[in-house]
């Protein structure tokens, strides 16, 4: 018979990046509906986030959780309801959407990390290319969030030669190091 043992954990936690807004709205999901076909996956959401609110969407599989993360980065349509992301409605107006899209970051249920790129090379395109930063510093800030996830050490392998964990980290670098940069630019 096996005996399972508690282990306690103590950390500290450094604060002064978590602070809520009472007023500022990050998301507001009003009234959203969406369908494939004549399936209704998701039946009127309503979600309010606050800039600097963290949440956690739960349910069982086939729920409808990524289709709603999909719909507010607009890779889907709802068909009713609206979608406001840091004040901008996600309409058919393709300009509305590069918007937002340049605000929001992501970590996919698959990472879509490229397997020809190194982990570096993985983080650094949509900096260089999009935001026109120079390589050596694009580089130097992927590398600070690597070291945020634990993972410098990784920068040079590829998504291949990582494990599953590994490569989630790799994706939430990614997507800190995309909102660092949206925050930079303001």
């Amino acid at each position: 018979m096996s005996q399972v043992s508690e282990t306690t954990v103590e950390r500290a936690i450094d604060t002064s990046q978590m602070t809520v807004s009472d007023t500022d709205v990050a998301i507001d999901v009003i009234g959203m509906h969406k369908w494939y076909g004549d399936f209704h996956v998701l039946r009127d959401i309503n979600l309010r986030v606050m800039r600097g609110e963290r949440i956690v969407i739960a349910g069982p599989s086939g729920s409808g959780k990524s289709t709603l993360i999909r719909c507010i980065n607009r890779l889907e349509e709802h068909q009713e309801g609206q979608i406001f992301v840091n004040g901008t409605e996600l309409t058919a107006d393709l300009k509305r959407i590069d918007e937002v899209r340049r605000e929001v970051g992501m970590v996919f249920q698959h990472f879509n990390l490229f397997p020809h790129l190194t982990i570096l090379q993985n983080l650094t395109p949509a900096p260089i290319w999009v935001r026109g930063i120079p390589k050596a510093e694009a580089e130097a800030t992927a590398m600070h969030y690597l070291e945020r996830v634990k993972i410098p050490e990784q920068a040079n392998k590829f998504p291949g030669q990582l494990s599953g964990g590994q490569q989630q980290r790799v994706a939430i670098a990614r997507s800190a190091l995309h909102a660092a940069q949206d925050h930079a630019v303001r």
